[in-house]
């Protein structure tokens, strides 16, 4: 089984438990030994064969079509971030996005957009699929306590989150910090599956329980503008926006801007 059929096969079995026969407008039935609907009427619902239904949940080699693939989204409910991320594992042509060519290097683009950025009193700061740190400016330092940038080991922004004891004293709601990173990240890893960065930081990141725990949710969340409160050494408390930023020149690295809210 690949690792995109499993991971399939895994966000259609939770996704199905979390559907109650109630929600699909069916009766309640009796001796119903797991939560949710049954691989057979999820079939049913979206008016596909019960067989072909369970070879997705076993991960076999076989190919949805955008029709079913919508007809299983209605019927289990997905939010518009999980309808994408299941069209995105299900898709195993597509190509892969790669930064387009452009007549400069895209780290050069990203590290020159950071450094115009750093006398700015608010964080800005770059990284690769893996969460790997391209650049940073000096208040995201500051704010993020250096990202325990005295570690031997490229600096990891996932990896400041889960291991580091500096980020629940930086981040008074760092569960919810934490866990909405793990979930926006996971369709990254889905768009990158063989990249050999991502791979090695998602065998090292398993090593936390709440990473294990929040990962075999398989909850997915996309990118999006959200809020991010800050205790900071000096006593204040601040909450920013933080804005993810892409180019076609040096996807799928992004840049994350944090504004005043």
């Amino acid at each position: 089984m690949s690792d995109d059929r499993e991971t399939l096969a895994d966000f259609l079995r939770t996704r199905r438990a979390k559907v109650s026969p109630a929600d699909a407008g069916l009766p309640p039935g009796i001796r119903r030994r797991t939560p949710g609907l049954r691989r057979d009427e999820v079939a049913v619902l979206a008016g596909i064969s019960p067989t072909w239904y369970r070879y997705l949940e076993q991960g076999r080699s076989v190919r949805p079509s955008d029709q079913v693939l919508e007809a299983l989204a209605r019927v289990l409910r997905l939010t518009e971030d999980e309808r994408r991320y299941l069209h995105l594992l299900a898709s195993r042509t597509v190509e892969r996005e790669q930064p387009l060519p452009a007549d400069v290097p895209g780290e050069l683009l990203i590290r020159q957009l950071v450094e115009l950025n750093e006398d700015n009193p608010y964080p800005v700061y770059a990284a690769e699929a893996s969460c790997d740190l391209i650049a940073w400016n000096r208040a995201a330092g500051d704010y993020y306590g250096g990202f325990g940038a005295a570690s031997t080991d490229r600096p990891n922004m996932l990896r400041w989150l889960l291991f580091d004891d500096e980020a629940p004293r930086r981040l008074p709601q760092w569960t919810e910090d934490a866990r909405d990173v793990v979930h926006r990240w996971r369709a990254i890893v889905a768009a990158h599956p063989d990249d050999p960065q991502v791979r090695a930081r998602l065998a090292e990141f398993r090593a936390r329980a709440e990473f294990r725990d929040w990962w075999n949710q398989h909850e997915v969340q996309l990118q999006r503008s959200r809020t991010r409160t800050f205790d900071l050494p000096d006593g204040r408390r601040e909450t920013l926006r933080l804005l993810v930023v892409q180019a076609p020149e040096f996807v799928p690295s992004f840049v994350v801007f944090h504004v005043p809210v």
